[in-house]
Parts: structure tokens; sequence; C-alpha cells
């Protein structure tokens, strides 16, 4: 009997990543499921009357590179190479440059959202282009495409995943694997509720992973969702530095740690 499709996803515990399982899940896919609070995703995919042969949860940390290897080896050998591996971990805090700790905070963001997802695709990404399929999945964000004040390590960072996404796109294709990368705008998850500044075209997360799913599935290099703010995103790249600079001036910054 042929099995059901399988799905590596990180950052399952909640937000984007949890809605993405739940999507991957009604579209018949097996679930491997990695987080940090491992407890936490067993007992929502319980709640969803998930089948336990139909998931396997992966504690693990993004931040620690031998986490987060281990985890993935540990799906190879359980539960086979997966389909889709969807690299979704990460953070989201604001920084000032001139305040030394929040060094800290930049490299914690670092680690999880760029380390991290080349940490997560490292396990598949010889055995995908091995078979001759797959997908690899980096969630980026629109935030990535011109720098937002007080959101240095963020914007930068996901500068970085939509730049790695690329290349780590032309290394596969030779080999008949899809590298997609997927740029959120605002989603209505844990990591946006307490923005202080406006939110144009929130959108909520079983929405977003719908449209993700059909983005996946059709091997797309690049998809901003939801559209309008791929619109809104390439306006301000146009904009002349000034002007941008203009449009920004005074708008609140992005919550630090602690606030």
């Amino acid at each position: 009997m042929t099995r059901a499709p399988l799905v590596f996803i990180t950052g399952a515990s909640s937000g984007i990543g949890q809605a993405l399982a739940a999507r991957y899940h009604a579209a018949g896919y097996r679930l491997a499921l990695a987080a940090r609070r491992g407890a936490e995703v067993t007992a929502w995919a319980q709640s969803q009357g998930i089948a336990a042969e139909e998931f396997a949860v992966y504690a693990a940390d993004v931040r620690d590179v031998a986490s987060i290897t281990g985890a993935g080896r540990d799906c190879i050998a359980s539960q086979g190479v997966p389909d889709v591996v969807i690299a979704n971990a990460g953070i989201s805090v604001g920084i000032d440059t001139a305040v030394l700790d929040d060094l800290e905070v930049m490299r914690a963001t670092y680690e999880t959202n760029n380390l991290g997802m080349a940490a997560t695709f490292q396990p598949f990404v010889r055995a995908m282009c091995e078979r001759g399929s797959g997908r690899l999945v980096g969630i980026a964000s629109v935030a990535g495409i011109r720098g937002l004040p007080g959101h240095g390590a963020y914007c930068s960072s996901k500068a970085a995943v939509i730049s790695y996404c690329e290349s780590l796109r032309g290394e596969c294709r030779p080999h008949g694997v899809k590298v997609v990368t997927i740029a959120p705008g605002y989603i209505d998850t844990p990591l946006t509720r307490h923005n202080r500044y406006g939110m144009p075209f929130l959108m909520a997360p079983e929405r977003f992973a719908h449209k993700a799913f059909d983005a996946i599935a059709a091997g797309a290099s690049f998809r901003t969702i939801p559209w309008q703010m791929g619109v809104v995103s390439k306006l301000l790249r146009m904009l002349p530095n000034a002007l941008f600079d203009a449009v920004l001036a005074g708008r609140p910054r992005k919550r630090r740690l602690g606030e």
C-alpha cells in the first residue's frame, strides 16, 4: 500500500506552523512536527483528532544545530524522507543598536531565522536530490524587502532568508528539488499581536496556510501572501531612499525585548 506523503514543519506549536500542519493534514499528509514545546504539539494534534500513526513530534530547538539536524535524521529513520520540508520557526523582536544587550537579541534572531533554517534543511537536501523530488520551503517576510526602523535584526534576517533560498534553489534545481520562498505579510499570530503600528491586510493564519499550500504545491519560486502586500513591498522597494525615509518618519518602532 502506498504511504501518504509526508511534510516536516518547524515552529509547529503555534501560529503559521500550526495552521500549516492543519492544512497539510486536511490534504492527507502525514505530519512530522518539530518544536521546542513538543508536549504542546502532541496535545494539539490529539485535540484535532489526528491518529497516532499520522503524526510524529520531534522536540528540537532550531538554534541548536545538533538538536534540529538530529530531529531531521530521526524523521528520515522513522517516517521516511519528507515530500515537503517547511522551515517556519522564527522570532521577531525589535532592537536598538545603541543598547549593548540588544546585540544578543540580534544573535538569537540570526541563529533562529537563518542558521536554524539551513540546519532544518540540511538532513534532507541530499536525500531529496538523490530521490529527484521534494519541496524545501523557507518562510521569509515582506519585512525582508526593506529595512524598518527598530526592526534591524528581523528585517535583515528575512532579507537573508530570501537570498539564501534563492541560492539553494539554484543548487537544487538540477536534481528535481524545488525551493519555495514564502513571504508573509501581516498574519494574526502571537508574533504580531503586540505590534504598536498599523498592519494592513492582516490575514488569519488559516487563510494564509491555504494560500501557502497552493503556492508550495505549484512549486512557486517566490510568493508574497497576501498578494496586496506584495504590491506594497514592490512599491516600497521602488521608492528613492529620501522618500522612503520620509514615509517612515515617526513610525512606531518594533517592541524590544521586555517592552
